[in-house]
């Protein structure tokens, strides 16, 4: 199965048709290429806000509230796009409108005959929690398409091993993380969560990101890091665990991904982190003892 990743620089369309034309642009692309899951980047709605007044814009809790106004566009064209692209498509993540001022970071997932569903982002990062109207979900899934079943993990959701261990443990082989952040620090630790996700649970992990830069945004201001696919580090399986990574202006990574290789692979496994998980409850070593010198 092909697998592409976005690395999306950040544009300023100045209404919604502009921006679902760029996506329809992208994805199509995607989609000759052979791919049958697309990624794009967390926070991607936020890129509507360019089309707001200024003073909205400029505003993060203005500019949430003002986005709701594109919600059922938003579910109606992602919908019609896999339709008519026949992939499966993670739409980056909507800010939602959960009610009593709160929003949930939801990244949506298209299916090819237009169904969709959702996973909302569990754990916030410093800046969600300083917006002070973001809050965590409260549900963990795992999706099942064309017999393959996969998690989306969102950006920070990913540096956390044990939500990803349970998506794996329900069947999960595949982890889609979209992302967005502003530092490279930020970056690494996104990249390093996913690797190290792959190598725990031998399952792919594929990260889409968003890039460049847009000063009219207080969260979409500042953006780096590379859209990658990701591998345990195993017989033959990369050595770095990188299976396909953008360089430069690329947008788009893409691989096929091998999912009964990577079954197999176990069996020849120089170490099989996913199959010893167990062995960390162990009595004697689930708790260490402090010795005093």
């Amino acid at each position: 199965m092909k697998v592409a990743v976005a690395k999306y620089a950040v544009g300023a369309p100045d209404r919604f048709d502009a921006f679902a034309q760029r996506q329809s642009d992208l994805l199509r692309v995607a989609a000759a290429e052979g791919a049958s899951i697309a990624v794009l980047p967390e926070y991607l709605a936020l890129e509507l806000g360019a089309g707001f007044e200024p003073d909205v814009r400029a505003d993060l809790h203005a500019s949430l509230a003002a986005l709701q106004r594109h919600h059922a566009d938003w579910l109606s064209f992602f919908g019609g796009l896999a339709r008519d692209t026949g992939m499966t498509i993670v739409a980056g993540s909507f800010l939602l409108d959960a009610g009593g001022g709160r929003y949930r970071n939801r990244a949506y997932v298209f299916a090819p005959d237009g169904r969709h569903d959702w996973q909302d982002k569990l754990q916030l990062t410093g800046f969600e929690n300083k917006a002070g109207v973001i809050e965590g979900g409260d549900a963990l899934k795992v999706f099942e398409a064309g017999g393959l079943r996969f998690g989306i993990s969102i950006c920070y959701d990913a540096e956390f091993p044990l939500p990803v261990r349970a998506q794996c443990e329900a069947g999960a082989r595949l982890i889609l993380v979209p992302s967005c952040t502003d530092t490279a620090a930020g970056a690494t630790r996104v990249r390093v969560g996913c690797l190290a996700r792959a190598l725990e649970n031998r399952c792919f992990v594929a990260q889409a990101v968003t890039a460049g830069e847009a000063a009219w945004s207080p969260a979409l201001d500042v953006n780096t890091g590379e859209a990658a696919l990701y591998a345990p580090m195993d017989v033959g399986l990369p050595d770095d665990g990188v299976v396909a990574v953008t360089q430069g202006e690329q947008v788009w990574a893409m691989a096929e991904l091998d999912f009964e290789a990577l079954e197999a692979s176990r069996a020849v496994a120089q170490v099989a982190n996913d199959r010893d998980w167990p062995g960390q409850g162990a009595p004697h070593i689930a708790r260490a003892h402090v010795v005093r010198l």
